[in-house]
């Protein structure tokens, strides 16, 4: 999995500007590609000699070959976009890190049941979601099965039946209240979690389609 890191410093004069657009126009935009599992946005505690203030995005992505449909696909008419609001107002550099390892600590408060039917059983989208490989175990939903129509053409989601016979087997995880949210962030607009009973008694949250 590799890092894919923007770092910029931003004039003073344009700085409130271009935090806001940053936060809810062009990293929605860059998450919006697909090609991404994750954005962290950091304020560099540095000060600058070329004064201004500086920021770093880190955008997670699985492999170097999608980084590479990134540069080819989306960058140039998000980068001229950036050009063409902030000229002269700004000054980035990227860096491309590849993850050797991680190491995580183990959290005591997860509480909430997640049945999980998808993308989110991918150790790389777990990694990208919640900075940590997830430990679940197997369950069955009854009454659904995986809807033949999908999400903007791509992606699963649940429909409902009511026939005993229909059952959905996934992955169950333990989450944080946190990390729950995370989950929702990491779904989007299009879903909408919900509370099931899944065939072994136990109650948990799952994403359906609004």
């Amino acid at each position: 999995m590799y890092i894919y890191n923007v770092t910029t410093n931003v004039e003073e004069t344009a700085h409130d500007t271009w935090v806001q657009w940053m936060k809810e126009i062009h990293i929605p935009q860059v998450l919006s590609t697909g090609k991404f599992l994750s954005a962290k946005f950091s304020k560099v505690l540095v000060e600058e000699d070329m004064g201004g203030f500086t920021y770093s995005v880190q955008y997670t992505v699985q492999d170097k070959a999608t980084l590479e449909r990134y540069y080819e696909e989306n960058a140039p008419a998000l980068v001229e976009s950036i050009q063409r609001k902030f000229a002269g107002q700004l000054v980035s550099f990227k860096t491309e890190l590849e993850i050797v390892d991680e190491y995580f600590v183990q959290r005591a408060a997860a509480t909430h049941y997640l049945f999980t039917y998808g993308t989110l059983q991918d150790r790389d989208v777990q990694l990208g979601v919640f900075s940590r490989p997830l430990n679940g175990f197997e369950d069955e939903l009854p009454l659904y099965i995986i809807s033949e129509e999908k999400v903007a053409d791509l992606y699963p989601t649940l429909q409902h039946t009511g026939v005993k016979e229909d059952v959905i087997k996934g992955q169950v995880y333990t989450l944080s209240h946190q990390e729950l949210e995370k989950a929702d962030s990491y779904e989007g607009e299009a879903y909408e979690r919900i509370q099931i009973q899944l065939a072994s008694g136990k109650n948990a949250w799952t994403y359906i389609a609004k």
